[in-house]
């Protein structure tokens, strides 16, 4: 049994937080590949209502796929909320998809992640609501 004493522990802790923190806004921004080495080998990603992935490998193929959509459009993501606490992160924002100038479509996201004790993510469970898309002429 320990327990957690003194400034420098406390300093690692608010560290550790930090990271996380980056870590999922990073992920919730698209920028998959610099969050690769901080996934739990047994991640599972869950995105609601669509599907549920399991392992590393997979989660890792998904975003590769989802990042070429991205480069196929602009994207304007922005974070609007943050909460943080007990090795979890929820990421709240809104990202807008656009092409040659038109919007594709709008959405409204919440991701939440849970960190292990290696500060690794472990699970995310993602929400994602289309608020807009363009109508048809």
């Amino acid at each position: 049994m320990f327990a957690v004493t003194g400034l420098k522990n406390k300093k690692n802790v608010s560290t550790m937080n930090s990271n996380q923190l980056t870590i999922a806004s990073n992920f919730s921004l698209g920028k998959f590949a610099e969050v690769y080495d901080d996934m739990a080998d047994n991640i599972r990603w869950e995105i609601v209502g669509q599907q549920t992935l399991e392992g590393k490998e997979n989660v890792k193929a998904h975003c590769q796929n989802i990042a070429a959509y991205f480069r196929s459009v602009t994207t304007d993501f922005n974070i609007h909320q943050t909460v943080q606490a007990d090795g979890k992160v929820a990421i709240i924002g809104l990202g807008e998809f656009t092409r040659e100038g038109i919007i594709i479509s709008k959405i409204s996201a919440c991701d939440v992640y849970q960190f292990d004790f290696e500060n690794k993510i472990r699970s995310i469970a993602s929400y994602c609501i289309e608020v807009s898309k363009p109508k048809n002429p």
